[in-house]
């Protein structure tokens, strides 16, 4: 098979002094990004979202390779190398991870074949995510991104900027949007069509949805989806735990691993039964290369958070790496008698003066609930995947103790 058209050169890499805080951070946020755009390239069937995956699978292939040349000097007696094996470890996930993304997007780039029900299984409250290459003449070309105020009046926010090979990740209010910079818009489908022109200066299209018209098919796609979804909390929690060195966090990296697992036998089965009735069984080819790649994250996720599990002191450079935020993410359970008890959870957001985000719950006889788009009563017993600052995650964990 012949590159991809638009892909990146393999550039040679010399030895440099680098911050490997630095390196774990972007890495991270590279990660992140790369799950998003993936699927989404898949659900959108946007060919132009999949070639961007592949440019940032490129990016993670140098960041890995500059994070283990660092790694390696920084290693000067037996302690450093004990403590730095899970360090590599956060290394070789996100590169696992970077290389399942790409799979995905090579679903839509090598027109592999998708059911339809894909994307008939976006959830309306689901926000969509479009790229698209600044015009000369658009309004927001040369301002910031504050002087723009796009997200407070339509709630669409740039995620990401490609500027020619250099990626921009997590782009602040100070950064200038140019002109032919290629944009990742995030935001609700009602105002992302007019932000998408103005930005592009060209007529957005959104993707056609058929029905699905296969039960069985219909139940894989359901499961594939929250399959992604508990994937993604994984790869969030599994940097978390090493990062702030919670063995908590990283054993719900295990747990949800096991869900993972659990749902791709699930997930093969009722693909199988759906070959059955399909009228082409060939289109479920990219389904199935779907489900392969996304267990294939969660095991990344598992990875990344060994060194935590095995109980390895974290090293001095990942402890910077968290310094500069103070933004964590933490795990609590609901007591018995505990305040949050009957507590209303609506969009993520607990009906208490604790300003905490909670990302997910896992109940004991439910299994896992991701929380952004829907709404529940806590009851004791949940565990809770909340995220906020150190004080606020305080005064949370003694609540729910309480």
């Amino acid at each position: 098979m012949g590159p991809y058209e638009g892909d990146v050169p393999s550039e040679s890499i010399d030895y440099e002094p680098v911050s490997v805080k630095d390196v774990l951070v972007e890495m991270k946020d590279t990660s992140e990004l790369l799950i998003d755009l993936s699927y989404s390239a898949v659900l959108h069937g946007s060919e132009a979202v999949a070639r961007e995956v592949l440019t940032l699978e490129e990016k993670m292939g140098v960041l890995q390779m500059r994070a283990r040349m660092s790694l390696m000097m920084a290693a000067r007696n037996p302690t450093d190398t004990e403590r730095l094996a899970p360090v590599l470890g956060v290394v070789g996930g996100a590169q696992k991870i970077s290389d399942a993304a790409g799979d995905v997007a090579k679903i839509v780039i090598e027109e592999m074949g998708l059911p339809e029900a894909m994307r008939a299984a976006i959830p309306e409250a689901v926000e969509m995510l479009v790229r698209g290459s600044v015009a000369r003449d658009s309004d927001f070309a040369g301002r910031t991104l504050e002087d723009v105020n796009l997200e407070s009046r339509t709630g669409v926010r740039v995620i990401a900027i490609r500027r020619g090979p250099e990626w921009i990740l997590n782009p602040g209010p100070e950064t200038t949007v140019e002109p032919a910079d290629v944009v990742i818009l995030r935001g609700p489908d009602q105002s992302i069509a007019e932000v998408y022109e103005t930005y592009t200066g060209e007529a957005y299209e959104p993707p056609e949805v058929d029905e699905p018209g296969v039960a069985d098919l219909d139940r894989a796609v359901d499961s594939i989806v929250h399959m992604k979804n508990l994937s993604e909390l994984a790869v969030d929690l599994a940097y978390s735990s090493i990062l702030f060195d919670n063995v908590e966090l990283a054993k719900e990296v295990r747990n949800l691993e096991v869900e993972v697992d659990a749902l791709q036998s699930r997930f093969e089965a009722w693909t199988l039964r759906a070959a059955a009735d399909a009228d082409d069984p060939v289109v479920l080819r990219g389904l199935i290369r779907l489900g392969i790649a996304t267990e294939v994250i969660s095991d990344a996720a598992l990875e990344i958070s060994e060194g935590v599990l095995r109980d390895i002191e974290v090293h001095p450079v990942v402890e910077l790496a968290v310094k500069e935020s103070d933004e964590i993410i933490s795990r609590v359970e609901i007591a018995p008698g505990s305040p949050l008890v009957g507590t209303d959870v609506v969009e993520g957001i607990p009906d208490t003066e604790v300003s905490m985000s909670v990302i997910a719950i896992r109940r004991p006889d439910e299994g896992w609930l991701l929380v952004a788009d829907s709404e529940t009563e806590l009851v004791a017993g949940d565990v809770l995947i909340a995220k906020g600052t150190r004080t606020s995650a305080e005064t949370f964990e003694k609540l729910a103790n309480a």
